[in-house]
Order: C-alpha cells, then structure tokens, then sequence
C-alpha cells in the first residue's frame, strides 16, 4: 500500500525541560500524524547518546536514552513532584537542545524517582530486569563503573576493569550497587513509557520507523562486555575504525572512528549478537531502518588513530550469510536498507537478495556529481522515497546553498514556483513517486533552512542533534494541508 510519513526524532518534540520525551508532546504528534493521514513516524535511534550527542554513537545498542523519559508521566505515577524539576533551568532556547544542562540535571531527577519507585516496585520490574538480562546487566555495570571513573571511557580504566577480571568485577557490582541499580530502573521507566506511546501510534493507525546503525561506539557496553567480536589489539584498543573514503562531498572521506567488526569469530556462532540485535529492534520498532547497508557487502576500514579517512581500505562483509541468520530467527519483513554512498555490484547484489526496499533521496537527485539514478522517473516501487534526512540540509536550506545549475535543473524538473513553496513542491515530488513509501523531513513541512538542520556527518558540535521545533508550529492547517495532498497522490485511504 502506497504510504507516507514523517521524519521527526523524539528529541525535536516541544518540552518545558529542555528535550522533547515520551510524554503529552509525543502523543500530540501523533495526533497530528493522524489527522494529515501520515502512516508513519520515523525517529532516530532512541538509544543513549555518548559522546558528541549523537544517538548513533551511544553507550549500548539495547538500551533506551534515558533523556527521553517523561516528567510529569514519572509524577502522575507518584514518583516526582513538580518541584523535583520545575525550578531546574533547562536552557533559554526552546528551539534547541543543551545537552550540557541535561547530563548535569536529568539524572539528578530521574535518581528521586528511583528512590520513589523502590520503596513499592512495580510486580513487572522484576521480570523487566530478568527478561532483559542479556544486556541489561552489563549495562548498568558500564555506566555505575563509568560514572564512578568521571566518565571517562573504558579504554582508559584499569586493566582488571577493561579485561573484565571476574572477582574485579563481582566486587564492583557490590560496591557500585546503588548506581547500577539506578541505570537498571532507568531503563524500566524507558520501556515503559516506550511500549505505551508506540500502542497508542500503533492504535491510531501509525507505525513507527526506527533506526539501527551499523556500527557501535569504541565507548560502549557492547564492545566493553563482547571485546572478541570486533577487532581489537591486545590492549582491547581498536586495530581498525569505520568511515567512508574520500569522494565528491568530502575531499578527506568522513572518518566516524567505530570499531569494525569481526565478522569470521561472529559467524562461527551464526551471528548470534546481530541475530539478538535486530530482535530487539523488530520489538522496538515496527519497521527497521538498517543504516549504511553497504557496509555489510563490503566495508570501509580505516587505521585507528588516522586523522582522516584517507588511509582506509575496503574489506569485504558478511554478505547474505548474516541476513540469512537473521531472517531465520526474526523475519525478512518491516525492513529498510539505508543504501546510499558509494555503491557497487556487490552492493545491489545484496540489495536484490535481501529484497529490502532502498532509499531515495531527492537532493542528490539534480547534483552534478551523481547521476540521474534519484530523480523520481526512475523510482521503482519497492523504495522509499526521501526530501533528505537527518544527515542533509533541509530542503529550503539546500536551496540556498545548491549550485546555481542544480537548482535551475531542480525548479525545471518539478516546476516549482514561490507561490507554493519550493518545500511543498519537493515534496511533491516524492509523494507523487512510485515509491511505496514516501518519507518527509517534519523541517521541510516547516519551510525552515538550515538553522533547523539535525546533522552534519563527521562534525562534532552544539548545533548537532539539537533542532527542536516551536510549540504549536506543526498545526491544523499543516495537517489539512497534508490530508489533502495524501488523497490526491493515493498515499491514504479515500474519506467519502
């Protein structure tokens, strides 16, 4: 069925405590997405940031980000009062996120409704905690050592704490049982606000597209508690890191310093870790979008310690070996290969034989350094078509920054006018495809340039992953407008 959604993460909701959450925002949204006859939600990774903020690189794949818990659902629950957190500065900037403030504030928070909530545990934390065993113990572990260390990484902890020598380890999870059962209920209160907000989109006719990114952090309980699957030298630090190889857009390539995986020991046990991820994700999310797909026909490896991406090499991956484990255990449906970058025979090969629908962006359509493949005649349905995503310039901010040639090309293609808006008319263009699925930046609904964008890859700074949008901004006449334009080009169900 023809479909379209859009791309907003939890983060950019409106909130009066400095990030957007799980809480009455996030059921508003929905409620918008309903009314303009959107079918999906697509949100970024919902795990914890790490450094640089960045939900892609986060200290543990399984866990939910505990910046997302909602306040006033903890207090309707009678684990926060008002005055836990309405005196808290969160920032002056309603239309940006200051992580600063909330890693120095929010846990302090979220710690009072701990105490609250163990003095009468839910009956289901109990289960929570064993049916999530798996990761969840290693991940509090991580963070209570972590935090008893300043936050420094775990490269940099002591030898007995980095090779995870038992009796070390045993004795801290006595001494750090306070902390570690703080992380534990963390992510209790996560899931469940989680699982509620995902029933009421799912009850409301909206599926949620959820991100999974290939690789991990080097910073991270996954590679902390699982060191022999990636390849790491003898003092557990990376030999290679991932990245991409210099090309038209970066002259340097992006170096993104992940560990890279070692795909001969994680096949010996079929890939019993990625079978056990995606697992996790296909419960999270109704669909999975997979991250740069390419890297699993073959991927780009960079020296550890290089200061550009310019050294790397290609190796080759898993192929269809791991998706084979995958589909056995989780299904082949419900799921989005990210197929973008430098792509291959091998590459489409793979594509085709997963039968995973790609993606389709329509800024890199009209750029003189590609070719035609994404201009929307030469969209096949099994796709998804994108206006760009949170790594692109919104699309009125690509307009301004766009070679003169390409946005003639583009205003030619599309005949777009000032008078309907060159966002509207972009839009338009992936709507009116033949793509099943057509996904829209919520920036782009808003006509806003790059003061809204989300992401620039390989950057590290304030601007990104803050965006948040105005209160009130995403409103009736959006969604009419929206409901419309849905009917028009068969992306809904006709309404008599």
């Amino acid at each position: 069925m023809r479909a379209s959604g859009v791309l907003m993460h939890i983060t950019s909701l409106p909130s009066p405590y400095g990030v957007g959450t799980m809480g009455k925002e996030a059921y508003e949204f929905v409620d918008f997405l309903v009314k303009a006859k959107q079918k999906y939600w697509q949100v970024l990774p919902v795990c914890p940031t790490g450094y640089g903020d960045s939900p892609y690189s986060s200290y543990s794949t399984f866990a939910g980000n505990p910046y997302l818990i909602d306040f006033e659902l903890l207090r309707k629950e009678g684990l926060l009062k008002k005055s836990d957190y309405e005196k808290i500065d969160w920032g002056k900037n309603p239309e940006h996120v200051e992580f600063e403030i909330l890693f120095n504030n929010r846990f302090k928070v979220l710690k009072k409704a701990v105490r609250r909530f163990l003095k009468n545990p839910d009956k289901e934390y109990d289960k929570f905690v064993k049916d999530n065993k798996s990761w969840l113990d290693d991940y509090a572990l991580f963070m209570a050592i972590k935090g008893s260390r300043k936050g420094k990484s775990w490269l940099k902890w002591p030898a007995e704490y980095r090779k995870r020598d038992k009796e070390t380890l045993a004795l801290l999870r006595e001494k750090l049982e306070k902390e570690v059962v703080n992380w534990k209920v963390f992510q209790y209160f996560f899931f469940k606000q989680w699982k509620s907000l995902k029933q009421y989109a799912n009850d409301n006719g909206v599926l949620i597209i959820g991100d999974l990114p290939i690789y991990v952090a080097a910073d991270s309980a996954d590679v902390w508690s699982r060191p022999n699957e990636f390849k790491l030298d003898e003092n557990l630090e990376p030999v290679w890191v991932a990245g991409c190889p210099p090309d038209g857009f970066s002259e340097d390539g992006q170096l993104w310093g992940n560990p890279i995986y070692d795909w001969d020991v994680m096949k010996k046990d079929n890939y019993s870790w990625w079978v056990r991820r995606m697992k996790h994700a296909k419960a999270l999310y109704d669909v999975v979008r997979i991250d740069h797909f390419r890297g699993f026909a073959g991927y780009y490896a960079i020296p550890y310690g290089d200061t550009t991406a310019r050294g790397g090499h290609w190796e080759k991956g898993p192929g269809f070996d791991l998706f084979k484990a995958i589909f056995a255990e989780c299904g082949k449906d419900g799921i989005i290969a990210e197929d973008l970058g430098f792509l291959d025979k091998d590459v489409f090969r793979l594509l085709k034989k997963t039968g995973f629908p790609g993606m389709k962006l329509l800024q890199f359509a009209f750029d003189t350094r590609d070719g035609g493949a994404y201009r929307p005649h030469s969209y096949i349905q099994n796709s998804v078509a994108y206006t760009g995503t949170h790594d692109n310039e919104p699309t009125m901010g690509w307009f301004k920054n766009a070679k003169k040639a390409d946005v003639k090309r583009t205003v030619t293609y599309f005949n777009l006018t000032k008078k309907e808006g060159y966002n509207w008319g972009m839009m338009r263009g992936v709507w009116s495809s033949v793509s099943d699925m057509a996904i829209v930046q919520a920036q782009d609904l808003l006509g806003l340039g790059n003061v809204a964008r989300m992401n620039l890859p390989s950057t590290v700074g304030t601007h990104n992953w803050s965006w948040r949008v105005k209160k009130g901004a995403l409103n009736d006449e959006i969604a009419e407008r929206l409901a419309d334009l849905m009917e028009l080009y068969g992306r809904c169900e006709l309404t008599d």
